[in-house]
């Protein structure tokens, strides 16, 4: 074969390669036509059925020769491909997405801006106890010059023999002591049908880590006009995060705060394990503010200042963790809650801090 033969050869090899990227390419096309059928249809992206059939057709059209094991591989690929491309205009879709909405947002709580740029601060206790409990809480917070005042008055336990908090009666107790102190209070709803009545007395709806799935929960939340603080779950992805706000979002409400508390992993060194790279994974993935719960995603008193800074350092758009007159009297978690000596140690050496360099 001489150069001249060759040379033609190779031609038609890039005429060849030409056509197939154009074909490639036209068929990303009617795949993400596809996807965007299914997303309005609420049908699943991958169809294992449809892949077989696609794939026998190929099969049985083949004339080689190429084997049939090396031409499942090319198009299990270029399917791939496929999906891929769709699930990246799902992402673009999300109302929470980045991509749908470049500059952050910010959410004005009766003054307090969260995500404008300067850390915001959530302390409290665990769970509501009294109303003298909470209004000594309330005034160690407002002498700082916080704004920011959380409180569990409903509490999902692993034991149902665990103290459940004080219902009704603790969101009063919350809303009493925030009006005295000038505070705004944060506190978890757990019931769908809760999320109206509760809006009388808080000023933030937090949706707990063991609830981050509770869809009709989501939906309720999103249905009212009050900011929603959403937890991370113990076990979940990032992308099941963004997805659960995405719930609240769909539904009207765009005032969301995220809100990292730790993932379970094998290590028992700490309650939890606190996902530090979701800060900016969730800062560049969404529009949302983002704050870090170091009580729980440590569970430990002496590791809350370091996990504060950490939080800080990395992007968060806030801090919460737990105080408590005397923690040793507290009714849950009393191995993770500050007393006042503590809180103020960690305010003042978080105080240090230079939040430009930030």
């Amino acid at each position: 074969m001489s150069n001249k033969d060759l040379e033609t050869l190779r031609e038609k090899l890039d005429d060849i390669n030409l056509d197939l990227l154009h074909l490639i390419n036209q068929r990303a096309g009617v795949v993400q036509e596809i996807g965007r059928v299914k997303e309005k249809q609420g049908v699943n992206r991958y169809d294992p059925v449809r892949e077989r059939e696609m794939l026998d057709l190929i099969e049985a059209n083949n004339e080689g020769p190429l084997e049939p094991a090396s031409l499942k591989h090319i198009f299990k690929e270029i399917f791939k491909v496929g999906l891929d491309l769709q699930e990246e205009d799902q992402k673009k879709a999300l109302l929470v997405s980045r991509k749908r909405k470049a500059e952050d947002t910010v959410i004005d709580i009766k003054g307090e801006l969260i995500g404008n740029g300067i850390p915001s601060f959530v302390f409290g206790p665990c769970s509501v106890e009294s109303y003298e409990q909470v209004a000594a809480v309330a005034a160690a917070v407002k002498a700082k010059g916080l704004k920011l005042l959380r409180g569990g008055a409903y509490k999902p336990r692993t034991s149902p023999y665990d103290f459940q908090g004080l219902g009704l009666e603790g969101l009063k107790i919350l809303k009493q002591v925030a009006d005295e102190y000038d505070l705004a209070v944060i506190s978890e709803i757990v019931n769908p049908n809760d999320i109206e009545m509760a809006c009388e007395y808080i000023d933030v709806i937090q949706i707990g880590a063991r609830n981050m799935q509770n869809f009709e929960l989501l939906k309720a939340a999103g249905a009212v006009n009050k900011p929603v603080l959403l937890k991370r779950g113990l076990a979940a992805t990032i992308d099941e995060f963004i997805h659960a706000a995405e719930y609240i979002m769909s539904r009207g409400n765009g005032n969301i705060i995220l809100c990292e508390r730790g993932i379970r992993t094998y290590e028992r060194a700490t309650r939890n394990t606190l996902d530090i790279s979701a800060v900016p994974i969730l800062k560049q993935e969404t529009h949302l503010p983002v704050m870090v719960d170091v009580t729980h995603s440590t569970g430990r008193r002496d590791l809350l200042l370091p996990a504060a800074k950490a939080a800080l350092a990395i992007g968060a758009d806030g801090v919460m963790a737990e105080v408590h007159p005397d923690p040793s009297v507290a009714l849950s978690d009393s191995a993770q809650q500050m007393d006042f000596n503590q809180f103020d140690t960690f305010y003042n050496e978080i105080n240090k801090l230079n939040w430009v360099s930030l």
